[in-house]
């Protein structure tokens, strides 16, 4: 009974901070959902066309600082699910990560020979970034939260749903590899068919993406989840961003299918009733406090 006092003060203090990170997100949904990516996406092209002096081509705090804000709705959204449970879960998903990594930019399997263009901050051995969960593992969770919202009530079906996410994480890749490629951020050697993507690697984000999936199923309680992402309404608001970010580079290069599937990821966003003339309202600079 004498620690009940400290364990409410706990309990207080998170939910305090929980309420004012939420406050935080949501006064700057449009900046972080739409204003970031833009701006990171024009970066981001000017450093692969020799137009940014050398402190800000490529500068990987820069793009380390931008991510880690666009991550952030996904972040603050899922915080009040995550307990000791799901972080060691998570922390399985994050030491596969950095493992299939390195034995793809060691042997070539399973995506293919590639090899990093840049250093996106510091690196795991000198061959991988040390930052790479902060860069697979949301599009991962995003691409499951897609499907929970996109299938409702068909995403009981336990077939159904991971063979919807595995889907959805193929799609996310299909935008970004091309993109990161025509920027610089790695290469395959030789260079592939889809915009110098190989084939191969696809069937190596199919294995990766069905490992994410089935761990981050087994990681969340989906009944607890599903009311949380419904009641959200910026939890998704990273999977906007990565369109706009790696949509708009893709059109920039002339990766018109690439284009087109970011295109779909919109549709499908859409398709979830959170993305409506009401909520871009209230999302721009200086509604949202009075909505």
């Amino acid at each position: 009974m004498d620690n009940l006092p400290t364990v409410r003060s706990r309990e207080w203090s998170r939910t305090a901070v929980q309420r004012d990170l939420e406050a935080l997100v949501r006064e700057n949904r449009f900046t972080i959902a739409v204003v970031f990516p833009i701006v990171g996406a024009v970066s981001l092209v000017a450093s692969a066309e020799s137009l940014l002096p050398a402190p800000l081509a490529y500068n990987p705090l820069v793009i380390l600082f931008g991510t880690l804000v666009m991550r952030s709705p996904l972040i603050v959204g899922l915080l009040p699910r995550i307990d000791r449970r799901v972080l060691g879960w998570l922390a399985a998903l994050t030491v596969y990560t950095y493992a299939i990594e390195v034995v793809g930019v060691r042997t070539g399997w399973p995506y293919g020979a590639f090899e990093y263009g840049i250093q996106l901050g510091p690196m795991l051995f000198g061959e991988v970034p040390l930052a790479l969960p902060l860069f697979f593992v949301p599009l991962a969770v995003n691409a499951y939260l897609l499907t929970l919202l996109v299938l409702r009530e068909r995403a009981a079906n336990p077939a159904v749903r991971l063979a919807s996410a595995i889907v959805a994480v193929v799609g996310i890749d299909l935008v970004l590899d091309p993109a990161a490629v025509a920027i610089g951020f790695w290469a395959y050697v030789p260079p592939g068919g889809y915009y110098g993507v190989p084939l191969s690697n696809y069937f190596g984000w199919l294995l990766s993406g069905t490992v994410a999936v089935v761990l981050i199923d087994l990681t969340f309680d989906r009944t607890a989840l599903v009311e949380r992402v419904r009641s959200c309404e910026f939890v998704l608001d990273d999977l906007v961003s990565f369109v706009l970010l790696w949509g708009t580079i893709n059109v920039l290069y002339g990766n018109w299918l690439a284009a087109g599937v970011a295109g779909l990821l919109c549709l499908a966003l859409f398709s979830t009733d959170r993305y409506d003339r009401d909520l871009l309202s209230a999302a721009l600079p200086g509604t949202g406090r009075r909505n």
